[in-house]
Parts: structure tokens; C-alpha cells; sequence
């Protein structure tokens, strides 16, 4: 199983945990903002927006938030403008890494993802270094309790999907960027609770890491995910289910 999707069982299991520091919010704040200043703030014609505002609400943020940061985006309401940066290095055991940020301020996130990155013995890297090892899919997560499996990949293959895909708790539903909305739609009209939907960058060909390397990997990947200017992070990392299950116990 790719690096994207070992990592996003983690993740999965860790929602609940960043919901309530608040760091969830904050970053879907910033993709309903960029979003909204980008596309506009009509759901219906902005599929950027509309995907931020679902997932926002799939964790609970109340309304007035998610108006708030729309309305931001759009100018109704002043802030800081934000920019949107893709930096790009290696981790330990030469593992690709790729980070999407939203900040007001390049220099000083930069400086800070250059030292977390030399912290876990990676580095950061030029512009385009590892991005032409990824590729952009459209994955929706349902938990298996929610629906049977035949079901699933019936109503997923009739709307566009490519395929579903299974881990220990979990579908995953994955698309092309352009069927994306779409067969989120579909599902939602059928009424399935969806865990999460996004569209992601996925790595082409993995690294296989085990060991101390493996957990420098893990601890490195965690720590991006939890800089608040960072909103998402793509590996070419494979570890063992074994290991991944000591990490995730942790």
C-alpha cells in the first residue's frame, strides 16, 4: 500500500485527537478562505470550496465558522491574505516528500519546515524535486461499518470512480480529479457517511522503509501534519502493516 494511504490510516485515527487541539479547524479554515477567494463563494459553482465546506462540516465545524472564513475569503470580512506554497525534500532513507501550505509570511515557514525536516534527518529541496513523482486522485474514505462492500463499489464505478480500495477499517474510494465531485455526489445522494473527501497527491513508485528509519519517517511525517500552515503532506514512504500498527498504537 502506497505512503498516502498507510499514512492517511493514521491520520484517520487521529482526527478525533486534532479536532480538539483545534489544529483541524484552523487548517480547514485556511482552505474554505483560499478556496472562497479563489473560486468565489458560491458552493455550487466553486467545487474547490464545496469539498472544504464538506469536510468541515464532517468534523463538526459550526456554520457561523465556515461563513466566516468563506466571507473572509471573498472580502466581505478583512484578514491577512494568504498564499498558497508547495515545498518540496527528503526524508530519512531518501523518501520523497511534498507539503501544500497556506501562509501570510514564506519566510518564516520555510525557515520552520527547513529545520523540522533537518531535525528528522531530511532536507529541503528545490521547486519540482520530487513533484514529478506524485499525481493528483480524487480518494473518498467511508468507514466499512456504513456500507457493503458490492454496494460500495457498484454505486462508485457507475458515477466515474476508478476503483475501491480496502485497509483494516476503511474504503477507499479513488478517482481522477475530474470524476472527484462527481462521484462524491453520488454517494452523498445515496446517503453514505463519508469519513473524509479529498483530492491528494499520491506517489507513483514507493520507498521501502523499516527499522529507526521507518519511525524517523513516521515522526517527521506527523510533525508536518501538525504545523498549522502546512495542509497536507504526500510521502513515497512503504512500511510493514507490523510497524505501522506499533506506530499508530503509540
Amino acid at each position: 500500500m502506497s505512503g498516502h494511504s498507510k499514512w492517511s490510516s493514521i491520520k484517520h485515527k487521529k482526527a478525533a485527537r486534532d479536532a480538539k487541539r483545534g489544529k483541524l479547524f484552523t487548517k480547514l479554515i485556511k482552505e474554505i478562505t483560499i478556496a472562497a477567494r479563489l473560486g468565489g463563494g458560491d458552493l455550487n459553482a466553486n467545487p474547490r470550496l464545496r469539498t472544504a465546506v464538506t469536510t468541515a462540516r464532517t468534523q463538526s465545524m459550526p456554520n457561523d465558522n465556515i461563513d466566516r472564513a468563506i466571507k473572509k475569503g471573498t472580502g466581505e470580512l478583512g484578514g491577512g491574505q494568504l498564499e498558497e506554497v508547495v515545498y518540496e525534500g527528503y526524508g530519512p532513507g531518501g523518501v520523497a516528500i511534498i507539503a501544500d501550505v497556506l501562509t501570510d509570511n514564506r519566510n518564516r515557514v520555510v525557515a520552520e519546515l527547513r529545520f523540522i525536516l533537518s531535525r528528522h534527518g531530511g532536507n529541503l529541496g528545490e521547486s519540482n524535486c520530487v513533484g514529478w513523482m506524485f499525481k493528483k486522485r480524487g480518494v473518498i474514505t467511508i468507514e466499512k461499518s456504513a456500507i457493503d462492500e458490492d454496494r460500495l463499489l457498484e454505486l462508485a464505478l457507475e458515477a466515474g470512480a476508478d476503483d475501491v480500495v480496502a485497509d483494516s477499517e476503511t474504503f477507499q474510494v479513488m478517482t481522477a480529479p475530474d470524476s472527484f465531485s462527481a462521484v462524491r455526489d453520488a454517494l452523498e445522494t445515496a446517503r453514505i457517511p463519508l469519513a473524509s473527501a479529498e483530492v491528494v497527491k499520491i506517489p507513483e513508485n514507493t520507498v521501502r522503509v523499516s527499522g529507526h528509519t521507518a519511525e524517523r519517517v513516521l515522526k517527521l511525517m506527523e510533525e508536518l501534519e501538525d504545523h498549522e500552515e502546512v495542509q497536507s503532506v504526500a510521502a513515497n514512504f512503504d512500511i510493514s502493516d507490523e510497524e505501522l500498527a506499533q506506530f499508530s498504537a503509540a
